[in-house]
């Protein structure tokens, strides 16, 4: 007997779209999607690079912030990855919030999307470029500046992203491999040592610390270190099996990054006793865990790890780049921007179009940088990060309640807790979040009042953009309109 519409689960592979705009369907794994995520999330990049300052701020609350931001997107990723089962699209927020809150909506947050991850990918390519500049400079003494590294950086993911994207998740596999061993041997080095000045430390886990002050701001870089995760549902389209594969690499990136985050920001504590947040908050706070490392685990690991961090800039880098380009995919294909961004390389089935269109952005990021005189850390990294993570923050909390809209009606014959608990806490979580990030942003971006308002002040506006271009499709051509955030999902 045939089941109910409602208990049909979805197909295994989504409806094929024509061939000169079909992405290559089947080619990724959960392995594969899980390295895309953490190595968006660049886990040495935010422990070495991000870590003491979260720590100077916040003492010993630390690792119960990363801790508490892990568990909130966890219980995000609970209505997410069930709404992944139904839409299966490259512009994951952009399909998801249409189908739950109305395509005005979707639309809207498409453009903010877009503008978060180019903002976030160009300021890691420009970070890259500081990194390399610095670490080639303490290696061999030649100083070749950082637009040099980040054009040479800007060229190599722009290949990769053109190639197959089996080729990217395999680069981003080696790299995320390394960064994760060089933070283990740091974490071995310190419990071999008795784990620090104090012995192993689990006062620093008491949520008695969270009443500090600073720990409001902590939650700012706290939850800016997951952000990425949600690419998982980006890559539905090329993935095998989604319905599985897609749920599966979600819950493995996030569990895994809230725990390690947690036990290396506990370790970092350790290693430096009652006087982890004085150091943080001193000279040598930003070289601390580089410092920690060679005390407790050698200098050939410090080593290590300086060079690392580039290559962990690089794979953040990639792994935004390739999602960037696939929301220019999406949108170019719905009509919401040039038709030519919808196309693929008839070769690799890359979205080739789009990474070009990416590559160009990213490459006027650095002129500008250049010509401005700039830094690019500071300046073009964090200033472009600051809007980037509140962008996708934004996006996430309006996916939230968009599963709350999607499955208000019809759950599918899927439990309430993770159709419509879970997504109300985690967008009611977010939102609290938001509020903080706002509130906090200087702490990201080092700037005055004015300059962060004036990184704020795209994302409404272009969500505004978005939802009146929707509304104009809508009455040019009411079928174009039915049609957005529909390609390659399920009917219902």
């Amino acid at each position: 007997m045939t089941a109910p519409p409602s208990s049909v689960p979805p197909p295994s592979v989504p409806t094929s779209p024509p061939s000169s705009h079909g992405l290559s369907g089947g080619a990724v794994g959960t392995g594969d999607l899980v390295f895309f995520v953490m190595a968006a999330a660049a886990p040495l990049t935010v422990m070495a690079g991000v870590a003491p300052l979260a720590i100077g701020m916040a003492g010993r609350a630390a690792p119960l912030g990363y801790l508490l931001s892990g568990l909130l997107l966890i219980v995000f990723a609970a209505g997410f990855t069930a709404m992944s089962r139904y839409v299966r699209n490259a512009g994951a927020f952009y399909a998801y919030i249409g189908r739950g809150l109305g395509r005005p909506a979707g639309a809207g947050s498409a453009y903010v999307a877009l503008f978060s991850y180019n903002a976030i990918e160009v300021g890691l390519l420009a970070a890259f470029g500081w990194f390399t500049e610095s670490g080639f400079e303490d290696l061999t003494g030649a100083h070749v500046p950082w637009w040099v590294w980040a054009s040479g950086g800007l060229v190599a993911i722009g290949a990769l992203g053109y190639l197959r994207v089996t080729l990217s998740a395999k680069v981003l596999g080696v790299a995320l491999v390394l960064e994760v061993l060089v933070l283990l041997a740091f974490e071995a080095g310190v419990l071999a040592h008795g784990g620090g000045p104090r012995g192993v430390d689990l006062g620093a886990l008491s949520p008695g610390h969270l009443g500090a002050s600073g720990a409001g701001g902590m939650f700012v870089l706290a939850i800016g270190a997951f952000v990425g995760f949600e690419a998982t549902a980006i890559y539905a389209e090329e993935a095998r099996r989604p319905e599985r594969t897609v749920p599966r690499a979600t819950y493995i990136a996030v569990a895994f990054l809230a725990l390690f985050y947690t036990f290396t920001v506990w370790m970092i504590i350790n290693a430096y006793g009652d006087r982890a947040q004085a150091v943080a908050n001193g000279e040598g706070g930003a070289d601390m865990v580089f410092t920690a490392t060679e005390r407790f685990s050698g200098a050939w690991a410090a080593d290590s790890m300086h060079v690392l961090i580039i290559t962990s800039a690089f794979a953040a880098t990639l792994a935004f780049h390739n999602g960037a380009a696939r929301y220019f995919y999406a949108l170019g294909r719905e009509g919401l921007l040039p038709a030519r961004l919808g196309t693929v390389s008839a070769k690799t089935r890359a979205p080739a179009a789009a990474v070009l269109t990416q590559s160009a952005l990213a490459l006027a990021v650095i002129v500008v940088t250049v010509v401005s005189g700039v830094d690019p850390y500071t300046v073009t990294f964090l200033w472009t990060n600051g809007s980037g993570i509140l962008g996708v923050m934004l996006m996430q909390a309006l996916a939230a309640l968009a599963v709350y809209g999607f499955f208000r009606r019809d759950r599918r014959a899927l439990p309430a807790w993770r159709v419509v608990a879970a997504p109300l806490l985690a967008c009611a979580g977010l939102a609290v979040m938001i509020v903080l990030v706002c509130a906090h942003l200087d702490l990201l971006t080092g700037a005055s009042t004015g300059v962060n308002a004036a990184l704020i002040l795209p994302l409404p506006v272009l969500f505004v953009v978005g939802a009146m271009l929707a509304l104009r499709v809508k009455a040019r051509d009411p079928m174009a309109y039915e049609r957005l955030t529909t390609v390659d999902a399920e009917s219902v």
